[in-house]
This record gives structure tokens, sequence and C-alpha cells, in this order.
């Protein structure tokens, strides 16, 4: 069986809820739900890619992001989320 994925990293709850770009809440629009939306703005993950921490949605809809299984997230390493997302 070959591994399809570089990084898994943990997912947390943020101390404090980081800020996330329009262009991102844009994009989640009729991907999730609201509730689910909500939960997923109060986690975080420490990005392997660009060394910083950031919003769980922002990693979610980074080019790099595989699947989430059970409070992990699976990356494949390659580029990271776009610099306009990153505050």
């Amino acid at each position: 069986m070959s591994v399809d994925y570089k990084f898994v990293v943990k997912v947390r709850d943020a101390a404090k809820q980081k800020r996330i770009p329009k262009e991102v809440s844009a994009q989640l629009k009729g991907v999730a739900g609201a509730k689910a939306i909500a939960r997923m703005k109060k986690e975080s993950v420490d990005c392997p890619v660009i060394n910083q921490e950031v919003g769980f949605l922002v990693c979610f809809l980074c080019p790099s992001f595989l699947r989430r299984v059970t409070g992990e997230v699976h990356c494949a390493g390659g580029q990271g989320p776009p610099k306009e997302w990153l505050l």
C-alpha cells in the first residue's frame, strides 16, 4: 500500500479564533453547513508547508489538503495556501 501524503498534522482547538479571509468564506458556501463552518472556525493546525499556525478552514481549502481523519489532516506537502489568505 502506497502512502499518498507527506505530513500528518493534528487539528486542535485554537486558543483564539483565527480570522478567515472573505475569499475563503466565499468558497465554502455550499460545501459545508453553517454549523460545521462555525465549528471549524474555532480550530487550527500548524501548517508544515509554511511553518505557521493557520485556521483549519484555510488548511481545508489549501491545494495540499488531502483529507481529515479523526482529528488529523493528511497533507500532500506541495504548495501552501495563497499568500493573501494568510493574515
